[in-house]
């Protein structure tokens, strides 16, 4: 379950955050608008990379990159960052986990603010700070 749809279970009470929209959109969908969302938080990808950021679950985090190479077969880069109670740790394939810190931490937690308020404005029309409905 994402950030923002347990953020409407707990403080809404819905069980999901789609119960807030007509028609019922999915977990995958709602997934699907926040990682687009994610995706440009730094900006828009070149031309031809497309980019994922979002919340899987309680403690998961990823960020998902895939372009075309000079060859012209598709390469993809998937981080998936777990958050521990001791740190976070950085996964990413044929490459050692580690505990990011300093300027790498930083700037994960200052994605996951910037995400949670543009998801929570753009997909659920809510205020991030009270989870009150944005009004038109």
């Amino acid at each position: 379950m994402s950030i923002t749809a347990r953020f409407f279970q707990m403080f809404l009470g819905v069980e999901s955050p789609s119960e807030l929209f007509q028609p019922r959109l999915t977990e995958r969908q709602l997934i699907d608008r926040e990682s687009e969302i994610g995706g440009q938080l730094f900006g828009a990808a070149p031309h031809g990379v497309h980019r994922q950021f979002f919340n899987l679950d309680a403690k998961t985090w990823i960020w998902h990159e895939e372009c075309m190479d000079e060859k012209g077969e598709l390469t993809s880069t998937t981080t998936r960052y777990e958050v521990h109670d001791n740190g976070i740790i950085k996964i990413q394939e044929g490459k050692p986990y580690y505990y990011i810190e300093g300027q790498e931490l930083a700037n994960l937690t200052r994605a996951i603010q910037v995400y949670y308020d543009q998801v929570s404005r753009k997909v659920y029309q809510r205020d991030p700070a009270t989870g009150e409905l944005l009004r038109a």
